[in-house]
């Protein structure tokens, strides 16, 4: 008996080999700083190749030296208040607006669709077929009906970045558990009371994600509005760096407008995290 139990397994060996365990890919485990740097090298040293060696035609594209000299300059520009801090102060104002007016707009129709039978039997599909359309289009109209100045280049933004915002709403709205449904109607809880004390907070992952999506293409659709619509921000100014082929201008000009765009994405993902704490992320949580 006494050996019959000694060349059994033990409970930690018999758990060790029943219970499954992910394993991660080697690409996986490599430290988020180190793979954003070879990322940037590799770029970086391809785009040299391509230049160097007469791939494309430096009028097309720039070597990265002529690049980095032009992003220095407009940066001394800005710093030092020149006449480009005036542009892309009225391009963030068009960029914040728009999606401020986005936001109001989108979680309405979201919370009207994911609430109502009406909003999603009778409004969701107007929605989708307006945002099927091609929305570049539609910025002759919002200057026709709103002029030239600001106003036309928020609509735009705000019309780009709704749709987004509809879909997270909705989505997340619905995204309440059945039960906890049925606990609170049992209770006596009143519409509003289950949507804001059950439905909203469990649908805030599915809200933000449809802001941060959101929070993308609003940049998009105020350049764009200035491109078609006129205008006097860094929109303009790419167009006539643009004109006169002078390409490091427009990549430069094109980076701290990515740079804009990645700081509101950051400022909502940071929200994301401090209001839905609870949320774990999943995708690189392992690695800083």
């Amino acid at each position: 008996m006494t050996e019959y139990q000694t060349n059994q397994p033990s409970d930690a060996e018999t758990v060790q080999d029943t219970v499954w365990v992910q394993e991660v890919a080697f690409i996986d485990s490599v430290p988020r700083w180190i793979a954003m740097t070879f990322v940037f090298v590799t770029f970086i040293g391809t785009w040299q190749f391509v230049t160097s060696f007469g791939f494309v035609s430096p009028i097309i594209l720039p070597t990265p030296m002529e690049t980095l000299k032009d992003v220095l300059f407009v940066g001394q520009n800005l710093l030092t208040a020149g006449y480009m801090l005036e542009p892309l102060w009225i391009t963030m104002k068009e960029v914040f607006y728009g999606f401020a007016l986005a936001i109001l707009i989108g979680f309405s129709f979201g919370v009207l669709v994911g609430e109502t039978a009406f909003g999603e039997k009778a409004v969701m599909p107007y929605l989708v077929a307006i945002d099927t359309m091609p929305k570049v289009a539609f910025a002759p109209l919002f200057v026709a009906w709103l002029g030239f100045g600001i106003e036309s280049k928020v609509a735009l933004a705000a019309f780009i970045a709704t749709f987004p915002i509809v879909v997270g709403t909705a989505a997340g709205l619905h995204a309440a558990d059945e039960n906890a449904r049925m606990l609170f109607k049992t209770m006596g809880a009143s519409r509003m009371q289950t949507l804001i004390k059950m439905k909203l907070p469990t649908g805030l992952p599915q809200i933000f994600t449809g802001i941060k999506i959101g929070a993308v293409g609003v940049m998009a659709g105020a350049i764009t509005g200035e491109f078609l619509g006129g205008g006097k921000g860094f929109g303009e100014l790419i167009r006539v760096a643009a004109s006169q082929l002078n390409t490091p201008r427009v990549f430069s000009l094109i980076l701290y407008l990515s740079l804009i765009g990645l700081a509101l994405y950051v400022i909502v993902q940071w929200t994301q995290r401090k209001v839905v704490f609870w949320q774990q992320e999943t995708v690189g949580s392992h690695n800083a």
